[in-house]
């Protein structure tokens, strides 16, 4: 067996409002050029920088993920989670020029681990990803930036798991059911109370035969998205129901 490809470590934002019909979240469309979930509805987020482990408190172990989700969401939808005093860092690249010019700096403590996702090992391209929630600031506007992100939405959870399912939009497995697993929330609030207090459970998909030529996705029961096993569209196998607290 050849040697797995590292996992380039990596975070996610999944930030929330409450809407006129219940909770909503911050996706964007990825555009078809870039090279990773090409044309796929996704949270804001990417790779970790160097940059943002400076930015980050040396005591968090997460810091440099919390910071990097933060940067990711004002790259690709605009909404910025900062507040005074500036950085302590030189303003190298822009988003700390962004962050110097503004006397700001990330709002690193705003957000709240919700999952850990890390890309199977017979992947080509692999990544090990901490997925955050977060209040929105209602004071600003999401817009996407026209290169890796060419649509900014609020959408309910439900709704985009429902236009995945009619073919109207595109949802990798992960984000399927990380929408699902958020969907069980009727609020922002309760959304992120209710992962304050879930521990994290490290998900790494392993694919297992259906026994019928297909493939199943197999995941930790304890992590948290209402099974085991699922098909790669993302429903339990075997008629299984996600549990609810609304």
């Amino acid at each position: 067996m050849s040697t797995p490809v590292p996992a380039r470590p990596a975070a996610t934002i999944l930030l929330l409002r409450d809407g006129p019909d219940g909770l909503e979240v911050l996706m964007v469309a990825r555009a078809r050029e870039v090279d990773f979930a090409s044309g796929a509805l996704v949270f804001p987020g990417g790779r970790v920088e160097p940059t943002d482990a400076a930015l980050a408190p040396a005591e968090d172990p997460l810091g440099a993920f919390r910071v990097a989700a933060i940067r990711e969401a004002w790259e690709e939808s605009g909404i910025l989670l900062a507040h005074p005093p500036g950085p302590e860092v030189p303003p190298e690249g822009e988003f700390l020029a962004h962050l110097h010019a503004r006397g700001l700096r990330p709002a690193h403590t705003a957000l709240t681990p919700f999952a850990h996702w890390v890309t199977p090992q017979h992947s080509p391209k692999r990544f090990d990803t901490h997925f955050f929630l977060a209040h929105a600031p209602e004071d600003q506007e999401a817009i996407h930036d026209g290169r890796e992100a060419v649509e900014a939405v609020w959408i309910r959870p439900e709704v985009a798991v429902a236009e995945a399912e009619a073919g109207r939009r595109t949802l990798v497995f992960a984000t399927r059911l990380n929408l699902l697993r958020l969907a069980q929330s009727c609020s922002a609030e309760a959304a992120i109370a209710a992962a304050a207090s879930a521990p994290i459970v490290t998900v790494m998909p392993q694919p297992i035969s259906d026994g019928a030529g297909g493939t199943l996705l197999r995941i930790p029961a304890e992590a948290g998205y209402g099974g085991d096993t699922f098909t790669p569209k993302g429903p339990p196998a075997g008629g299984g129901q996600w549990p609810t607290q609304r």
